[in-house]
């Protein structure tokens, strides 16, 4: 019985995450989706702790959206299962921060901290783009963008620096900061559509 189970199990684990998704989906068993999800916790995990800066409540945070998972995984045609789960997870994240901003001290002020929900979507801006090809593109978009767009571009992309550390190591306010990212965004999506159409 216990071999016939270890078998079983080591069948799953070959399976692709779109074969696992079927499996569970016909048969109800937590035991395929068990080893989906165990395939990117690390990502679900990194993403929490990259919101709440709180590891007990990004741990408690990964054993929720299981359980959510259960249930919204049968809601949608998923195609992707990373990228899906990534999104499943920010927006699990961001509902929990709206919830309990009042009570939790340590995580973000979401107020303060507006760039989570306006500057961090992979899909929207051309630094977070990760094919390979556009690479050399991006790198050198971003050495012709002025000096302060270049610093805050880099600090917040590339060394994940939020709006107020960004301030501190750049020494100007944080309104300038947004505003120097926003300009930064938009040369760079020129340049690389310049790039693009040559």
């Amino acid at each position: 019985m216990f071999m016939a189970l270890s078998l079983q199990k080591k069948r799953n684990e070959d399976l692709s995450d779109g074969q696992l998704i079927d499996d569970y989906l016909l048969s109800g068993k937590l035991d395929s989706l068990g080893i989906l999800y165990g395939r990117y916790i690390d990502l679900v995990y990194g993403v929490c702790l990259k919101y709440f800066r709180n590891r007990e409540l990004s741990q408690d945070a990964v054993m929720d959206i299981f359980e959510k998972l259960v249930t919204e995984l049968g809601k949608h045609k998923v195609e992707n299962f990373k990228s899906w789960l990534y999104v499943l997870t920010k927006n699990f994240c961001l509902m929990k921060l709206r919830h309990s901003k009042k009570d939790i001290d340590k995580v973000i002020n979401i107020e303060e901290h507006a760039y989570l929900f306006m500057e961090n979507d992979f899909r929207m801006h051309p630094v977070d783009k990760s094919d390979i090809n556009n690479n050399e593109v991006l790198e050198n978009c971003i050495e012709q963008l002025k000096e302060d767009q270049r610093n805050c571009i880099r600090l917040f992309y590339y060394e994940n620096k939020c709006y107020r550390e960004i301030a501190g190591l750049l020494k100007m306010d944080e309104k300038k900061v947004k505003s120097h990212l926003q300009n930064a965004k938009r040369n760079l999506k020129i340049c690389m559509e310049n790039n693009d159409e040559e």
